[in-house]
């Protein structure tokens, strides 16, 4: 029984009673965070990497068509995510206004993993393309309704500066365990003599894996229970602080850029090994080669954001990407040592934005409360969701598109001006987004000082400003 005068929530699971803001987290809650990340490590990479592939060479959808479903998911997505994040901003429930969405959408985005790579053997033509249409819509309702309020709940774990890019660190670096999974599913599959059962073999285990961690994170974290209620009053509303916020304005246009950048390289790396390289056994080692030093240089990335600052150092990781991602136009066989020079350098530079970009958002929406005194994490990651998941649907729209416009034929060689346009998708496109992203990121200001002053502000109660 509850004692006299306290709120039953407060007994709860997973909920904290403080009032005051915590610190330091704990071991516990960073890995309890991080885990879901190795489940979607998992499916992600293969939906990252391969699924436009699976779906060309093996389902044989054309690829306009293929990359229209991802363009249209994404339309729905404009509908989805600001309304889950209102809603989860809204939510009240003895389980936390995060955790209880968290656990309800565990199995249904385990449900459309499964889909996306099984579909069954006779449906074709129209019949298999209805198929993935359904499989893209309820994977991503599902994937929306756990992540909004996944990520909202991390920005809730701690306000501290330093303190954000430490959690989000560990996530980036126990991710890298799914990962490698992931990047072994890939190999099983296109090695694999029936590559539709392995499919759905390894989807089996992703899915199952999602599953179990997403359930055990949202039953183990903590949340604040002094945060339910504290969301916008109605979601037009909520979209507008958003867009009124002139720092979230800016992030947001250069994380389109950066996610358009990083889709590129690993939906494109299957059909450049194949069918300009013409060497489809490196495309694990490529791949491989460029995640080592995303995840090996991670504690180096902490600490140099503490010295540099988070602008700094994702701008300066903004530039590297401009050069190494033009030169890997200049790679045309499979003898060129380019292949086992730039990737490692991309990697590198590509492990800075999962650790600071998502810290410096956690700091803009501490700058929304103090001037409107609500907590709307729900609403910017909706935001910061739907930019992601529109960037890879952008890429696969012109993927899609161009190969169909420049005759690709499944599983044939390739003509020159085919090979042309794969090795410009790869590269130069991504070069000239990280550019124009780095000069426009150059205008931000929301710093640790600034920050410090909004924190100071909110936990004084003092007044906002528009």
């Amino acid at each position: 029984m509850a004692e006299p005068g306290a709120n039953p929530e407060d007994k709860a699971p997973g909920f904290s009673s403080r009032a005051s803001a915590p610190g330091r987290l704990s071991l516990d809650v960073l890995v309890s965070y991080s885990l879901p990340s190795v489940g979607f490590g998992f499916t992600g990479l293969l939906f990252v990497i391969y699924l436009m592939k699976f779906s060309t060479d093996v389902l044989l959808i054309a690829p306009g068509v293929i990359g229209t479903l991802f363009a249209l998911s994404r339309l729905w997505d404009a509908i989805s995510d600001p309304l889950v994040g209102y809603l989860s901003d809204r939510t009240h429930s003895r389980l936390g206004r995060r955790r209880s969405w968290m656990l309800a959408a565990a199995l249904p985005v385990a449900v459309g993993i499964w889909m996306l790579w099984s579909p069954p053997p006779s449906l074709t033509g129209v019949g298999v393309v209805v198929w993935m249409a359904i499989a893209l819509f309820v994977y991503e309702t599902a994937s929306t309704a756990f992540f909004i309020p996944y990520g909202a709940l991390g920005v809730e774990l701690t306000p501290l500066y330093h303190e954000r890019t430490r959690l989000f660190g560990y996530r980036h670096v126990i991710s890298a365990l799914g990962l490698v999974m992931g990047l072994g599913a890939y190999s099983f599959i296109d090695q694999a003599g029936d590559p539709r059962e392995a499919a759905r073999l390894m989807a089996s285990v992703g899915a199952c894996l999602v599953a179990a961690f997403c359930l055990y994170s949202a039953w183990r974290l903590p949340e604040r229970r002094e945060y339910q209620g504290r969301g916008s009053s109605g979601i037009l509303r909520s979209v507008s602080d958003v867009l009124r916020n002139p720092h979230a304005r800016r992030l947001l246009i250069v994380y389109f850029i950066d996610s358009f950048g990083a889709a590129s390289i690993g939906m494109l790396v299957p059909y450049v090994t194949e069918y300009v390289l013409n060497r489809p056994d490196l495309a694990a080692p490529i791949i491989l080669i460029y995640f080592i030093p995303q995840f090996l240089f991670t504690p180096l990335w902490i600490r140099l954001s503490k010295k540099f600052g988070k602008k700094v150092l994702w701008l300066s990781s903004m530039w590297v990407s401009v050069f190494g991602f033009a030169a890997l136009f200049f790679i045309d066989d499979g003898n060129n040592p380019l292949i086992w020079l730039v990737p490692p350098i991309l990697g590198f530079a590509g492990g800075c934005a999962p650790i600071v970009a998502p810290s410096i958002k956690a700091d803009i929406i501490d700058y929304d409360e103090y001037r409107t005194g609500e907590r709307k994490e729900g609403a910017y990651l909706a935001a910061w969701n739907f930019i992601r998941k529109s960037a890879g649907a952008v890429t696969a729209f012109i993927v899609g598109w161009m190969l169909q416009e420049l005759d690709f034929r499944p599983n044939m060689e390739q003509s020159e001006g085919t090979k042309v346009a794969l090795r410009t998708l790869f590269s130069l496109i991504p070069a000239v987004c990280f550019a124009v992203g780095a000069l426009i990121f150059s205008g931000f200001e929301f710093n640790e000082a600034e920050h410090r002053a909004v924190r100071r502000a909110i936990e004084e109660g003092g007044d906002r400003r528009e």
